[in-house]
């Protein structure tokens, strides 16, 4: 009677599991293997071949921002972890503030902060920098380009997604077995080594986790290339909003572009998650 009960909780789930979900995927299955006159065909898939470049930009770029977060992200969670709670909750709310504000509000304000006469640049001009450049480097300009590249790229992905690290790998050091640790003092390790050889593998799972949630949408995301790229530093979000909103429509080849990059991201979340388990087990043992 209880199961039965359950189980009718979890059709309004399913249903939206499968609407929202399932469907979507299906669908883009679907247009990726067929052509626009109707019919299978891989030809989606060949004509990727030319946007190779786009592809190694995407994961080079998001590779950089997950490395820069999980450098960034690591220490912020351990120090938290560290603290009292008073502090712990101050970090917190210090860490979600942002993310209360529209996503496109917060990249917008990079795009203030970063322009050719924005903030940074205004900053510079008052503090001499830039005609200290320009006489070390006997160059004439104005301004430090900093909008409109790859680096203004990265520094938005980190903003936005540092966040989706810090918490997962605070989540799970702040959890960890304190008795483990004690008796790995108790055994002559010092601090060095019970980091490396305890709270470091015991937080894997928190790091890989996070890793997860940044390199994900870094790798997809197509609004922060657009505002701070300009449009010249195409990422594959950008590529996949081309073929199905720009005027190179073509839903179908857009349909074989998300599929191949959802393959690319599952293989790498499960490897990822295998070599978690694998480190984790070998510290228990």
């Amino acid at each position: 009677m209880k199961n039965n009960r359950l189980s009718r909780f979890a059709i309004p789930y399913v249903i939206w599991m499968a609407l929202f979900v399932v469907a979507p995927i299906i669908m883009v299955v679907i247009y990726a293997f067929s052509a626009s006159v109707g019919g299978f065909t891989l030809d989606n898939f060949a004509k990727m071949g030319t946007y190779t470049v786009v592809f190694t930009r995407s994961f080079k770029l998001a590779l950089i921002a997950t490395a820069i977060c999980v450098l960034i992200g690591y220490p912020v969670s351990y120090k938290m972890s560290k603290e009292g709670p008073r502090f712990q909750r101050l970090a917190m709310v210090l860490i979600m503030l942002p993310m209360w504000m529209n996503f496109l509000l917060r990249t917008y304000s990079w795009m203030a902060i970063l322009e050719n006469n924005g903030l940074l640049n205004q900053l510079f001009r008052k503090i001499g920098l830039i005609t200290l450049y320009n006489n070390i480097f006997g160059t004439d300009i104005s301004f430090f380009r900093m909008i409109n590249t790859q680096g203004a790229v990265v520094l938005g992905m980190v903003y936005n997604y540092l966040p989706f690290m810090i918490l997962p790998i605070y989540s799970v050091i702040v959890k960890l077995d304190h008795s483990l640790i004690e008796a790995a003092r108790d055994l002559g390790a010092n601090s060095v080594q019970v980091f490396r050889r305890v709270i470091l593998p015991l937080s894997l799972p928190g790091v890989l986790s996070g890793i997860t949630m940044v390199f994900v949408p870094s790798v997809s995301t197509f609004a922060i290339s657009k505002m701070l790229g300009g449009g010249t530093e195409m990422l594959l979000g950008d590529l996949i909003e081309q073929q199905y909103m720009g005027g190179a429509y073509n839903p179908y080849l857009g349909a074989a572009i998300s599929l191949v990059m959802m393959v690319i991201v599952v293989i790498c979340m499960v490897v990822m998650n295998r070599f978690g388990e694998g480190e984790e087990q070998a510290v228990m043992m």
